[in-house]
């Protein structure tokens, strides 16, 4: 069963890429110019987005560079202690709603540091695969569109961000301790 799970997951992608075309090709569908026009709004897209992806990059900046996130960690680590949860993450856990290169960059410093191995490599390694980037699509989706009443999709976001950052202390505690 193994082995036929795995040649359908290596076929699927290069099947879905050609078949796709090809069924739109039969319909009749010019399938080079409707390529054509979706990139190009989709560049049309991607400049929309470049002034709030800057906006929240220099945020992100600011807040590091100011050594808030230094003074949070160093406030919250008694208490994270009792959870099970190594302070040396915490970093990663704030930033990984903000910005997905920021949290990766993080996550790969603390797995230089610890090791793929260990504690911290395995838990900031399952935060990283399970949590997403809340504010970054926000940002830049729903300011690419116009969308301005985006109350009860930041509240969604960060209770989905936290449920997976307390699942993922818990799991990593359960299997790896």
């Amino acid at each position: 069963m193994y082995e036929i799970i795995t040649e359908i997951s290596r076929w699927a992608i290069p099947l879905t890429l050609l078949l796709v075309p090809l069924i739109a090709m039969l319909r009749g569908v010019s399938v080079f110019e409707i390529f054509v026009e979706g990139a190009a709004q989709g560049f049309t897209t991607a400049i929309k987005t470049i002034p709030y992806l800057v906006a929240m990059l220099v945020a992100i900046s600011i807040f590091r560079a100011s050594g808030a996130m230094e003074l949070m960690v160093q406030t919250l680590s008694p208490v994270l202690n009792l959870i099970g949860f190594p302070a040396e993450v915490l970093p990663h856990a704030i930033m990984r709603p903000l910005s997905g290169s920021a949290a990766l960059g993080i996550a790969t410093d603390l797995i230089a540091t610890h090791g793929p191995d260990s504690f911290i490599g395995q838990l900031v390694s399952t935060m990283q695969g399970s949590t997403d980037t809340t504010f970054y699509v926000l940002t830049l989706y729903f300011g690419s569109v116009g969308i301005t009443r985006y109350r009860y999709a930041v509240i969604s976001g960060l209770v989905a961000d936290l449920t997976s950052l307390v699942a993922s202390v818990f799991i990593v505690n359960q299997l790896f301790r």
